[in-house]
């Protein structure tokens, strides 16, 4: 196969990296918890089926606005 070379259109288109949030620039911020602190925002987040990132970013705009 490798002395025939690659049939490009078999090879797998993929994508560069994770979709975006929407058109503004978004930030990775690290951040601590406990574990205790966690399994609080884990627990929320499978009561309103959302991700963990939706749950913590839902949290912040609360306390932000």
């Amino acid at each position: 196969e490798a002395e025939r070379g690659y049939d490009v259109a078999a090879l797998k288109k993929r994508g560069r990296g994770r979709p975006g949030r929407g058109a503004m620039p978004t930030q990775v911020v690290a951040l601590r918890l406990t574990t205790d602190e966690l399994a609080a925002i884990d627990a929320r987040a499978e009561r309103e089926r959302k991700t963990r990132s939706e749950t913590i970013r839902d949290a912040l705009t609360a306390y932000a606005s």
